[in-house]
């Protein structure tokens, strides 16, 4: 399954690394494009530095594992499209500029009153919650979410990490929809996954 569905990922969704995690495997079953900036990746590294106080120079790694995950993920070549773009957060026009230069779909946001549907419709563009948005795919196909999930909590284990942890994971990341979700499906995600 190749998808043209396309979602251009916010900052602020990549904050947390089992949310950044999951969305990353997703996008390697071919049910979305995942697509971000650099500006996309500044954002994140410097939230994440200031408030967890993790090295950027560490962070850069995770950086460049994305980028590998998802090799066509950075869009580019969008800064003339910002200046027509009209946000109470100027600083968010990059989000809307490139997502519309990448034809994405969505924008997948924890911030969405910061992207009304005024600016975003004459775009064709949409703004989810991750919550939402993940459990969009869920529906698109339960089997391709159900092994990317599965690929996700498996990378946890050198360190092991329990699958409650997991789960906990993704309600202190916003997403408790998911959390749920993701219970209800630990016997296939987690006894295969031993």
């Amino acid at each position: 399954m190749i998808s043209t569905f396309t979602a251009f990922i916010d900052a602020n969704v990549f904050f947390g690394a089992r949310l950044r995690s999951l969305l990353l495997f997703l996008s390697q079953t071919k049910m979305y494009r995942a697509r971000w900036s650099e500006r996309v990746h500044a954002e994140w590294m410097r939230a994440v530095a200031e408030k967890r106080g993790i090295s950027v120079e560490r962070l850069q790694r995770t950086r460049e594992l994305m980028d590998r995950a998802v090799p066509d993920a950075i869009v580019s070549g969008y800064e003339q499209l910002e200046l027509g773009i009209r946000l109470s957060d100027p600083a968010d026009r990059h989000v809307v500029a490139a997502a519309s230069l990448t034809r994405a779909d969505v924008i997948v946001t924890f911030n969405l009153a910061d992207f009304p549907d005024e600016v975003l419709v004459p775009l064709r563009l949409k703004a989810i919650h991750p919550d939402a948005f993940l459990m969009d795919l869920f529906g698109i196909s339960d089997d391709l979410f159900v092994e990317a999930a599965k690929r996700d909590y498996q990378h946890y284990m050198d360190p092991e990490l329990s699958f409650d942890d997991y789960i906990e994971g993704f309600r202190n990341a916003g997403v408790p929809g998911t959390a749920d979700l993701l219970e209800k499906l630990r016997v296939v995600i987690a006894d295969e996954a031993m």
